[in-house]
């Protein structure tokens, strides 16, 4: 099956077609360093790991995931803290990395950093000048957005629409209100670089477009991130880079993914909700956060609560049973292939939700045929399934020992027994053979008899 993918700029799903045969470029907005990253900034670090996973399996890939270390924001976290710019950025970033390795997010093939690219975004802005779509007032460079017909395109707003949602300030130097920042001064109490418009510093979306050019050319694959960055980012980002590359486009697919929620509230500093991925590392495993934020498909909104960890703690210790279940599949699932239908559901849109549900069905089929020769291939198939989202890297006695979610309460249990038994009068087989598999991942024992059902924890 092909490759599907929804694409920002057409709101359409398409089929991907590198613009290289064989050959793949992404770019990927990466952290702002000035502070620890929370979930918000873990989704789109997992969805896309997870979508450059799918893609090597068929495609030599060029993945770019960039650190921006200059930023109005580390300027103020520097001045509360009285350390300097670099200490703030190095700080976060070194979280950043750390957090994301115990979510299994593999490192990028490239990450550049702002501060190490400033020459390229000199040279950038030059050219938007000498072209004009840029100028110079007042120690500012600012772009001209009439000087782009298709300015809107991506964010699909019009005029009055694209400056409410900037919160554009309107300068007494600007030629037109929507007109945004190459280049601006800085103070001598703030950080910045010399430029042949005197000392300052780049505006944060021209650090994006002059990065990707210097490492993946003038036309990308695929460009992702937030839904939050379409406009204004990725909007300018867009206008800047095609205006400099003299009307080449900038990326042929834009992928975007939805906002986290916590318990079904926007989450904000304002509201004391912000979720720390530290503080959910120090109570679960990385394993269960990734599949947390992937429970979800990621164009949509994805809805945090304790719940959503605990139920997710719970699939994995399902998955880690079916393999313990079944012997000798650790010395050869490098050479397994991931199941079709699981392979179906991520070609379609990365439906990762539809994949997990995939890798369920091969669960109880393993535990149905138990510790058989028949099973031993579908264990290895889960095993590589489990290795494209990034789920199931422990050895699962281990997993058992560190990672599970531990006993569960006597009345959790008869509560999923009356489930099955409600199931079974319904002649719901499935959802009661279900229920079953729930409950010997648990660690539960259920045995049927002419008195009923009853029940005992494993080893008891």
């Amino acid at each position: 099956m092909s490759l599907i993918l929804y694409n920002t700029l057409t709101r359409e799903k398409e089929e991907f077609v590198p613009g290289q045969p064989g050959r793949v470029s992404v770019y990927v907005c990466g952290p702002t360093v000035y502070n620890r990253p929370h979930i918000g900034n873990a989704r789109p670090a997992v969805v896309f790991d997870v979508l450059v996973r799918l893609l090597r399996a068929r495609f030599d890939v060029t993945y770019v995931r960039n650190i921006t270390d200059i930023d109005d924001k580390i300027n103020a976290a520097a001045e509360e803290s009285g350390e300097s710019i670099d200490v703030v950025a190095a700080r976060h970033a070194a979280d950043y990395h750390n957090d994301m390795a115990a979510l299994g997010v593999l490192s990028p093939d490239v990450e550049p950093y702002a501060t190490h690219h400033l020459a390229e975004m000199i040279e950038m802005i030059k050219g938007l000048i000498d072209s004009e779509h840029a100028y110079e007032a007042e120690g500012h460079v600012l772009f001209r957005v009439g000087s782009f017909s298709e300015y809107g395109r991506l964010s699909r707003r019009d005029r009055r629409q694209l400056l409410d949602g900037a919160r554009v300030e309107v300068a007494p130097y600007k030629e037109d209100p929507g007109d945004f920042i190459l280049w601006k001064p800085s103070s001598p109490a703030q950080p910045g670089w010399e430029s042949p418009w005197g000392r300052g510093r780049p505006g944060w979306h021209i650090e994006c477009s002059a990065m990707a050019a210097a490492h993946l050319g003038r036309t990308i694959d695929i460009h992702g991130g937030g839904n939050d960055l379409i406009f204004p980012h990725h909007e300018n980002e867009i206008a800047q880079s095609t205006c400099a590359h003299g009307g080449e486009a900038f990326s042929r697919y834009w992928l975007h993914n939805g906002f986290v929620n916590v318990d079904h509230t926007k989450m904000s500093k304002s509201l004391g909700n912000i979720v720390l991925v530290r503080d959910l590392l120090d109570d679960a495993p990385g394993e269960v956060v990734r599949l947390a934020l992937l429970n979800a498909h990621y164009r949509q909104p994805l809805d945090w609560s304790a719940d959503l960890m605990l139920e997710s703690r719970r699939k994995l210790d399902r998955l880690y049973n079916a393999l313990r279940n079944v012997s000798g599949w650790e010395q050869s699932w490098q050479d397994a292939e991931p199941a079709a239908d699981f392979v179906t559901a991520l070609e379609d849109d990365l439906n990762t939700p539809r994949a997990i549900a995939a890798l369920f069905l091969q669960a109880r089929e393993i535990n149905r045929l138990g510790d058989v020769p028949e099973a031993l291939e579908l264990a290895r198939q889960l095993r590589a399934s489990g290795e494209m989202l990034g789920l199931l890297s422990h050895d699962p006695a281990e997993w058992f020992v560190q990672g599970s979610s531990g006993e569960v309460e006597a009345d959790e249990i008869d509560a999923l027994l009356v489930r099955r038994a409600a199931a079974r009068d319904a002649g719901d087989f499935s959802e009661a053979d279900w229920i079953r598999d729930e409950l010997t991942a648990l660690g539960v024992v259920i045995e049927d008899g002419p008195d009923g059902t009853r029940w005992r924890r494993v080893g008891s």
